[in-house]
């Protein structure tokens, strides 16, 4: 029966597309309705060994329940309660221990209850429900290959998708898009539309494939914006500023987060602050760190002898002689992490300029435990921060977990974990920041430094999505409907510093009272335990 009715899609589909004008690849106006849509399933046989179990009375020996299992060793509590139901179930997790059987001084009559008798194993075999991976739509640009940050392409290009069939013996049997309302159909795998100039909110992109399986793709979305720069690329030449935001994006690297946020970067490419340079001599700074001075001293890598007090305060800061001797390294070392700065930026997207702001704010590039206890790295990583990267950056978790515990254990996901083994991986984050060794030059891990470098930009990177979520919980909106995306990165450095608590609270209060979703606004709702960030975002915000 499941073979004719496929039979019978597959010649209506072909029966579709013939009525059509025929030419892969081209475009023509759209009509008809979607295909059916049917379960991409199949049923696979495996072998296994079946294990069999008993549950018997102590009393009377009479069999209960049979359990099959297909794993060696005990069956589980919800093996039995599956096989047996609930009272069954019950009246054995609830039987006390038979004692006194081992020496004879008692008899299994004089017991109560139920208990397991394993029976044996044998060859079997179940036939499985698989799920089959579904058909995908990617989508890029032809015609240009922009590069962020300011994305300019001199002439209008086409948006280019690309239908991809993940099943054996089947394939992409057309494209559909509708492009700000307005429908295009193509044959094929492949399919053209041109681009068209729009206004700063860009404009709503659907796509989706149909299957020679008989079904269709999920119906994919996209945000378009194409501006007109004002400018000549090339003498008798215009250009475009081209923004795509899809999560079917295949093209060059777009802003970092926009897609979280579904947020375009301002037009020409992002401020100062939120900009990665090519090089690190454009990253370097020359400011004179007080506490990165007392840092170096304390360490023995500048002599402040002749300075009264040994060129420190009383608080492991540098005093101004101290300083003096102590500014051509305090100079080299606030920038000797400029170049893996600059490459992480360029790996995970997130801004070199804003990283490095941060660690000014932070540690002021001294990545050990000085200041605060039970902070480390760079960014002075906390256990909250931890718990942060772990929960809302999937990808670094998957990545990670399987380095302290079971692999098994790791496809859970952070928020399923227990708490033991929750912990275990936040302290785990925590030695691998922690740059403090007593056997190392200067007393610290510069391989643990670059890495809390690394851990840092992921960590941002899950603060963008706890911000995405804290915005939407607040106003019901996604984040770039309600603001900026330089805002959202404001709000993000916010969260980083004091937790989603502060934000959120402010967030909900300036939305309930209208205010305007930007940092200015939503800062003035910070209750006064959680104002002290209004001078870090500024501080943060700011180019040295």
């Amino acid at each position: 029966m499941l073979i004719a009715q496929r039979l019978l899609r597959r010649v209506l589909l072909v029966f579709f597309l013939v009525s059509l004008v025929w030419g892969t690849g081209d475009v023509w106006a759209a009509g008809g309705d979607e295909p059916e849509t049917i379960e991409r399933q199949t049923t696979i046989t495996v072998s296994y060994t079946r294990y069999e179990w008993w549950l018997l009375r102590w009393d009377t020996s009479q069999l209960i329940c049979q359990v099959y299992i297909d794993h060696s060793g005990l069956p589980s509590a919800d093996e039995i309660l599956i096989d047996c139901g609930g009272d069954i179930y019950r009246l054995w997790i609830n039987t006390p221990a038979c004692g006194g059987l081992e020496d004879g001084s008692s008899q299994p009559t004089q017991c109560t209850g139920l208990y397991l008798f394993f029976i044996g194993s044998e060859p079997a075999e179940k036939t499985i429900d698989v799920d089959l991976p579904s058909p995908q739509v990617w989508v890029e640009l032809s015609g240009c290959e922009p590069r962020f940050p300011d994305n300019l392409c001199p002439t209008l290009p086409m948006l280019y998708f690309t239908g991809e069939e993940p099943l054996p013996n089947e394939h992409i049997a057309a494209l559909h898009i509708l492009m700000d309302g307005q429908p295009f159909d193509c044959l094929g795998a492949t399919c053209s539309v041109p681009l068209r100039p729009t206004t700063l909110a860009g404009m709503a992109v659907e796509f989706w494939a149909d299957s020679s399986f008989g079904d269709s793709s999920e119906h994919f979305k996209a945000q378009v914006r194409v501006i007109d720069s004002g400018v000549s690329v090339s003498p008798g030449m215009g250009g475009w500023y081209v923004d795509v935001l899809s999560s079917q994006w295949r093209g060059n690297q777009i802003a970092s987060c926009a897609q979280v946020w579904q947020a375009f970067p301002p037009l020409g490419g992002p401020p100062a602050w939120l900009s990665t340079p090519e090089v690190p001599e454009l990253l370097a700074t020359d400011i004179p760190y007080s506490y990165l001075a007392g840092r170096l001293i304390s360490q023995g890598l500048v002599d402040a002898s002749t300075c009264t007090g040994g060129g420190l305060l009383s608080n492991g800061y540098a005093d101004t002689c101290g300083l003096e001797l102590a500014r051509p390294l305090v100079e080299e070392w606030q920038n000797r992490f400029d170049l893996q700065i600059i490459e992480i930026a360029q790996e995970t997207g997130v801004p070199a300029q804003l990283m490095k702001n941060i660690f000014a704010q932070e540690s002021q590039f001294w990545p050990g435990v000085f200041r605060v206890a039970n902070e480390f790295g760079l960014g002075q990583l906390t256990d909250n921060g931890a718990e942060t990267v772990l929960l809302w950056n999937p990808t670094f978790f998957d990545q990670f977990c399987p380095l302290v515990l079971d692999a098994s254990v790791c496809q859970r996901g952070y928020i399923y974990l227990d708490a033991e083994s929750q912990a275990l991986l936040r302290g785990a984050l925590a030695l691998q920041a922690n740059a403090d060794c007593t056997t190392c030059p200067a007393g610290i891990d510069l391989t643990n430094a670059e890495f809390s470098i690394t851990l840092f930009a992921n960590t941002l990177l899950a603060n963008c999505e706890q911000v995405a979520q804290i915005v939407y919980n607040a106003t019901g909106q996604i984040a770039g409907q309600v603001s900026s995306y330089e805002e959202l990165w404001r709000f993000t450095v916010a969260n980083y510093h004091i937790g989603p608590g502060c934000l959120s609270y402010a967030m909900y209060t300036a939305w309930a009272a209208r205010a305007t979703m930007d940092w200015e606004h939503v800062s003035d709702y910070l209750t006064e335990p959680c104002e002290s960030v209004i001078p870090y975002v500024e501080n943060v915000t700011s180019i040295p």
